[in-house]
């Protein structure tokens, strides 16, 4: 599973570093570290066609690979988190609480590619958790938003690392073959270039 992951990773390298020196030094953990793009569910089992809903109810009946998959830290705190704003019902697809983060997570599960909108409904869910849900010493809430695709440019326009939203994709089955090589060549031809202006210094 690393070697899918690192091979399709679209974080820049420079970050990544970054990153891992604040966690190596400091002991600090940032929101970048913890949420990663793409998630994989292939354990849903889910092929082709699926609803939101076929894709909840397989996450929770594997929690424990889901789980796993997030990554160390996540606990399950509950699904479909009922919140009744201006009397109108609103649903939460799934929340979990991050003990290294000190924060609730918020999950929203899309189908289909990022749109703007989903900004907004994820911004009202966590404004409703600082206020109805969050414990003293804890962190502001985070949102994940779970998409099959992403929007680059959306969500580089909407700034939603300013609003506590992580945009991420998953996939419920894993990459091809010819995807991978693409992307190790891609990796193997970046490395070369590393060690090739090295050696001229």
């Amino acid at each position: 599973m690393l070697y899918e992951r690192t091979a399709i990773a679209t974080k820049p390298e420079a970050l990544i570093k970054q990153e891992l020196a604040e966690l190596r030094d400091e002991g600090t953990m940032s929101p970048d570290l913890v949420f990663k793009s793409p998630y994989f569910l292939e354990f849903t089992g889910l092929k082709g066609m699926y609803s939101e809903k076929s894709l909840e109810d397989s996450l929770v009946a594997h929690l424990e690979q889901f789980i796993l998959e997030l990554g160390n830290g996540f606990t399950f705190v509950e699904r479909q988190k009922r919140m009744i704003i201006d009397g109108e019902d609103f649903y939460l697809d799934l929340l979990f609480y991050h003990r290294r983060l000190h924060r609730l997570i918020a999950i929203d599960l899309k189908l289909g590619k990022f749109k703007a909108q989903y900004k907004g409904q994820m911004e009202l869910y966590l404004r409703w958790l600082e206020a109805h849900e969050m414990e003293a010493g804890e962190e502001q809430p985070l949102g994940l938003l779970l998409c099959t695709e992403g929007g680059d440019e959306q969500i580089e326009l909407l700034q939603l690392d300013k609003s506590g939203i992580k945009v991420a994709q998953y996939m419920t089955e894993l990459p091809s073959k010819e995807l991978l090589q693409r992307q190790l060549h891609k990796g193997l031809e970046a490395a070369r270039q590393r060690w090739e202006n090295r050696t001229k210094e």
